[in-house]
């Protein structure tokens, strides 16, 4: 495992609560220094004060892309440089997709896909500057497989993992690391104030019913420990081969575990026929 390096630059969204909190108290602690935004700042006003010359605080919607503009440009103007960009602002929607409005739809999306693509795309010039770095997505294990209910909250990590994959390999050349991180229930807010749950249709009452009640029973209760998440990921960070997808939790390990696995035998058990779609005068079929 490499060195870990110490008085880091960590640039956070949604670091008043949940994860970016936790991941903002844990780099503090090693030393490192905190650009942590959010919506409304005052609730971060106290980290502020306890770590004066580590924190910078600084407003950010992170679905305006001016704004994201103008938080990493505050954020190398006080430290020089962003070394962990941690995109965690987000939040989750329950429903089916029919219970679901397209105006709430196209919310999530702005939320947890476009918004982390706004701080991306704002930072990139930085790190590519630098040559160093790393973009750290926090996705979830439903980002890799989903369930019924979840279908929105989904589409928007699937869509955040499809984007850091390639990002991955493009950022590659430049000295930058892409994490994508899948937690299974962690306790923060998320199965809160974070989720919203869409009005019920009575004919989805029995599809989605069990899935609202888990989700409102759980919140507080969660196995995962937010501080154990952070420790995790810097360690996969400073790991000489970081993962380009990290688990966090029993869970989310057994869950993505077994999609993976459902995947290759629903593959195996269709591999010959669709093999067999290929025009009949190619060559392989010809050798055949």
């Amino acid at each position: 495992m490499a060195q870990q390096q110490r008085n880091r630059t960590w640039f956070i969204t949604g670091a008043s609560s949940g994860f970016g909190l936790a991941f903002a108290r844990h780099a503090l602690g090693l030393g490192d220094r905190v650009v942590a935004t959010a919506r409304r700042t005052e609730r971060l006003a106290g980290l502020a004060a306890e770590f004066p010359d580590q924190v910078l605080l600084h407003a950010l919607d992170v679905t305006q892309p001016a704004q994201a503009k103008a938080a990493v440009e505050a954020a190398v103007a006080r430290f020089g440089r962003i070394d962990i960009v941690l995109n965690n602002a987000g939040y989750g929607i329950v429903g089916a997709v029919e219970e679901t409005p397209e105006d709430e739809l196209r919310a999530q999306m702005e939320a947890n896909f476009f918004g982390a693509v706004n701080v991306i795309r704002a930072v990139l010039p930085q790190l590519r500057s630098q040559r160093s770095g790393a973009i750290v997505n926090m996705s979830s294990m439903g980002g890799q497989l989903s369930f019924g209910g979840f279908s929105a909250y989904s589409a928007s990590k699937f869509a955040l993992e499809g984007l850091s994959e390639a990002l991955a390999q493009e950022m590659a050349p430049f000295g930058v690391k892409v994490l994508i991180v899948e937690p299974g229930a962690f306790r923060t807010g998320f199965a809160g104030d974070a989720l919203k749950h869409m009005p019920v249709l009575d004919a989805y009452s029995d599809v989605t019913g069990g899935i609202r009640q888990f989700a409102h029973g759980m919140d507080g209760t969660q196995a995962g420990d937010p501080v154990k998440a952070a420790s995790a990921v810097v360690a996969a960070l400073a790991a000489e081969q970081t993962p380009l997808r990290l688990q966090l939790g029993a869970d989310a390990v057994d869950a993505v575990r077994g999609h993976a696995q459902q995947m290759l035998d629903d593959m195996a058990r269709w591999e010959a026929v669709a093999r067999a779609t290929g025009f009949d005068d190619e060559p392989a079929a010809k050798a055949a």
